[in-house]
């Protein structure tokens, strides 16, 4: 008996085995319960780290749970490839963004397969590649002709050394979040969504997410913002019966 666990051996060989059995491929089976287990697509900007590790094993934990009971469990894997931080990696390496993002998914990849996620790859997919973003540039036609994209300027935070406008939620204590440079507030001409017309229904609809944080459906309501107005008291004191330019001495105010 080996006194020491040769990591790389014992999980390549079962990685192997699982790859070949297609052990987390998904497929119809009609009376079986389902299940989506989805997790974020992470940005193809460099090799796997802890970040990575501490994200995606809370959602392999879940979906190998719920395979454990039974269920048809689909977990599919993607790469967010399409946008400012891929590109702003790609610039810093002096490589050509498109190939610079395919390197990194291969790079990604690899790592991620080497922890022995419960991916299903034969769905993996790319937000970068045409057959992928010609379905998001249709759907943002669609949008635009009923009316419900529209552009117009808004100021917005924006992190000057990132050069990208960040969310609120990514803005810690005034700084970015990525490279805690001091965000600033910049008017941009901008394309935006009118959720606002379906405000009722985001918010209505939300009492249907069972099971869901508190925080997070807090978060929801406020990323939706509808709001009814706001009511104001002025208290008036003697200070204010007096003009606002008058000397300290009790000057009346004409009329």
């Amino acid at each position: 008996m080996e006194e020491k666990y040769d990591f790389k051996a014992i999980e390549g060989k079962w990685r192997l085995r699982w790859e070949e059995a297609d052990l987390y491929a998904s497929y119809e089976e009609p009376g079986r319960q389902k299940k989506y287990v989805l997790v974020m697509f992470p940005y193809p900007s460099g090799p796997a780290h802890i970040g990575h590790v501490a994200n995606y094993n809370l959602g392999d934990v879940l979906a190998r749970y719920l395979r454990r009971q039974g269920v048809n469990v689909l977990h599919p894997m993607g790469w967010d490839g399409f946008g400012l931080p891929a590109e702003n990696a790609a610039i810093r390496s002096g490589v050509h963004p498109a190939e610079y993002t395919r390197n990194n998914i291969a790079l990604l990849k690899e790592g991620l397969q080497r922890l022995g996620y419960a991916y299903d790859w034969d769905r993996e997919l790319a937000t970068n590649a045409p057959e992928y973003y010609r379905w998001t540039q249709w759907l943002f036609l669609r949008f635009y002709e009923k009316g419900l994209a529209y552009k117009a300027e808004a100021r917005a935070n924006w992190c000057p050394s990132c050069r990208t406008v960040l969310a609120n939620e990514q803005v810690i204590n005034g700084h970015c979040e990525r490279c805690e440079t001091l965000v600033v507030q910049k008017a941009l001409s901008q394309w935006f969504f009118r959720i606002t017309a379906y405000a009722e229904r985001l918010l209505a609809d939300m009492d249907k997410l069972s099971g869901w944080p508190e925080g997070v459906l807090t978060m929801q309501r406020n990323w939706i913002g509808r709001s009814e107005g706001c009511e104001v008291v002025f208290r008036l004191g003697r200070q204010a019966e007096r003009c606002p330019s008058s000397p300290p001495a009790p000057t009346p105010c004409g009329g």
